[in-house]
């Protein structure tokens, strides 16, 4: 597992509200350990954790030299602390991701969120920012991309077959060889699900929500592409080789084995 490096950068995107910093929090309790020290700084500290050290970041505060408190000035202190773990809330510009870097350059584990929607938008973003490429490529350990959707209301959950059209629209969103891999035919056994509504979740026939995820590994190819500011059609191509491109085959599962609806589906995520 990538939290198991003892240093290197970890990204997690998405849009707002798509449980990034849960998801990282999970990761951090994976790691939590007494010999393993741990800082975030967050905006705002939603979830606390025992052993954390959690800062809350403050823009109306000043410090000594009168800058912000922000991302990018918690991070000098942090690095004074000698963390083995480094949590940054959001890279939400030049100076915050060239921090990060350089931590974990100099032996951090860095997890961070950005507001993109997928690893080549996310690699481009970085880069158009002014990081180094050279630096970026040695440091990226991965790229995980999320989204939340609604879960079908499990006590009046139903099945049904669509028909062909809905298919056929699949096919032509999501590529055929896509559908291929996962061995997904419009015969008897393809069935969707949804909810017929009751008074639990309001007759919308949706209750709760479940993470959507795309773990998408800086391989050695992916770090020359980076090396060389590859632009981000050329790195989603090397994506596609590598059968690592979207969030198609967990959202297209969930759909199938009947946890969403298509429609959920077809809200958050594209191919």
């Amino acid at each position: 597992m990538v939290a198991d490096r003892p240093y290197g950068l970890f990204l997690c995107v998405g849009p707002a509200g798509s449980g990034k910093i849960t998801t990282f929090h999970s990761v951090l309790g994976y790691i939590n350990k007494a010999d393993r020290k741990i800082w975030t700084a967050e905006d705002p500290v939603e979830i606390t954790q025992y052993r954390l050290r959690q800062v809350q970041i403050n823009p109306n505060i000043k410090t000594q030299d009168g800058h912000k408190y922000n991302f990018a000035t918690a991070m000098p202190s942090f690095l004074r602390a000698d963390p083995d773990v480094i949590m940054v809330g959001e890279m939400r510009d030049a100076e915050t991701a060239k921090m990060g870097i350089e931590a974990a350059l100099t032996g951090h584990l860095v997890l961070s969120t950005l507001h993109t929607n997928n690893a080549p938008d996310t690699i481009t973003r970085l880069m158009e920012i002014g990081l180094d490429p050279f630096n970026f490529a040695d440091v990226l350990l991965g790229i995980m991309a999320q989204r939340l959707v609604k879960k079908i209301c499990p006590k009046y959950k139903e099945s049904y077959r669509p028909g062909r059209r809905v298919f056929d629209q699949i096919k032509k969103d999501y590529g055929e060889k896509m559908l291929e891999k996962l061995n997904m035919l419009y015969d008897e056994k393809f069935f969707l699900y949804r909810g017929k509504g009751c008074s639990e979740c309001n007759n919308s026939g949706l209750k709760g929500k479940t993470a959507l995820y795309k773990f998408l590994e800086a391989s050695d190819r992916i770090k020359n592409l980076i090396r060389k500011r590859t632009s981000a059609d050329d790195i989603r191509k090397e994506f596609l080789a590598e059968e690592m491109t979207t969030l198609f085959p967990d959202v297209i599962l969930k759909a199938l084995q009947g946890h969403t609806t298509l429609e959920q589906v077809r809200k958050v995520c594209i191919y």
